[in-house]
C-alpha cells in the first residue's frame, strides 16, 4: 500500500542553512535505503509558504491568493511517498524522517484510482 508521509514544521523556527543541509543529507540517506528495498516512490522538500499560491473555485469563479489557505502553527514543508506493507511499517519510516524530531509527520494511505497514469 502506498502512504504519503506529510512533513509539517514551524517555518519560523526552521533550522539554519547548516541544519537544513544536514536534514537534506539524512533524508537522502533514508530515501536511498528505501529505494534499495523497493519502498521509495518519491520525496521532496517544499519552498516556504511565502512562495505558495492557493486556488479555490466557487460558483465557477476562480480565486487565487498568495500563501496558504489557512493559518496554522506548523506548515507543510515536504513529503515522502512510500510503498509500505502496512501502517506499522509506514509509521516506522515516518519516525526516521529527520523533521519528525522537531515537527510532525502525518501518514496517510493513498487511494489508488484505476486509469491514472503511473508517476
Amino acid at each position: 500500500m502506498k502512504y504519503l508521509l506529510l512533513i509539517y514544521f514551524d517555518e519560523h523556527a526552521a533550522p539554519d542553512e547548516a541544519g537544513r543541509q544536514a536534514c537534506y543529507d539524512e533524508s537522502t540517506r533514508l530515501a536511498q535505503e528505501l529505494h534499495a528495498g523497493g519502498k521509495f516512490l518519491g520525496a521532496n522538500p517544499l519552498q516556504p509558504t511565502s512562495m505558495a499560491t492557493s486556488v479555490r473555485v466557487r460558483d465557477g469563479k476562480r480565486f487565487v491568493t498568495d500563501g496558504p489557505f489557512a493559518e496554522t502553527r506548523e506548515q507543510l514543508g515536504g513529503y515522502f511517498l512510500i510503498d509500505a506493507r502496512d501502517l506499522d511499517e509506514a509509521i516506522g519510516v515516518a519516525a526516521r524522517i529527520p523533521m519528525a524530531q522537531t515537527g510532525t509527520v502525518e501518514g496517510r494511505p493513498v487511494i489508488e484510482i484505476p486509469g491514472l497514469p503511473a508517476g
